[in-house]
């Protein structure tokens, strides 16, 4: 019954949310006008033929990238599995490729998410946790707040005994523009539970992740 109730009253706030981010939310004739405006102020025309079309084509591309917005982690997460035997053990979910924007520069950053968990009598669906990386990497992000809020979405939503998140990632704002070092990897970590509290667990981790690559 907890359950189903915090399940209705994540709906509820959820749809309350969502119904004031849509009175703050500019129209689509806005945001592409605005479009327009970056393209003219970019130097070129955006009245020309190959451009006519760009300010939707660019409306609808951002409504896919930054769907992220609309989705939550707790709806992902809530259901899970218990026909697990007696299994105790680490469940990592490796190698998630993900594509986000940097909120500095809105150019992208792309890499891939190492996630961990040790479940409490039940485990939830591999993809549930692939599509939790989506949820918050499709938004204006940092790596560093991408990575905790994949790990405290999975830490408060399942409540297993720990977490792992491991992240890598190439920041185009590093590599198309200021410093343009092309190839630099940005890694950033985070541990909850037993992975924090103990070392050997963290050891483990980091080898599952380097010892089983081909």
């Amino acid at each position: 019954m907890d359950a189903v109730l915090k399940s209705l009253m994540r709906s509820a706030r959820n749809e309350m949310e969502a119904a004031a981010t849509a009175e703050q939310r500019p129209s689509r004739e806005e945001a592409e006008a605005a479009v327009r405006t970056l393209i003219a102020w970019a130097g070129d025309d955006p009245q020309r033929e190959g451009l006519l079309d760009t300010p939707k084509r660019v409306v609808r591309a951002y409504e896919e990238l930054y769907s992220g917005y609309r989705a939550d982690a707790g709806t992902i997460l809530d259901r899970t599995f218990g026909e697990i035997g007696n299994f105790d053990d680490m469940v990592l979910v490796r190698d998630i490729e993900f594509y986000s924007h940097c909120e500095h520069h809105m150019v992208p950053f792309v890499g891939k998410a190492h996630v961990a968990y040790f479940p409490v009598e039940r485990v939830v669906g591999l993809s549930k946790i692939a599509r939790i990386v989506d949820i918050f990497a499709r938004r204006l992000q940092t790596q560093e707040h991408l990575t905790s809020q994949i790990t405290t979405a999975m830490d408060e939503i399942l409540k297993p005994r720990g977490v792992a998140v491991l992240i890598e990632a190439e920041h185009m704002c590093m590599a198309m523009r200021g410093v343009r070092k092309q190839g630099a990897s940005t890694v950033t970590s985070q541990f909850t539970g037993v992975f924090r509290d103990d070392p050997q667990e963290q050891v483990r981790f980091m080898s599952l992740l380097r010892g089983m690559r081909p």
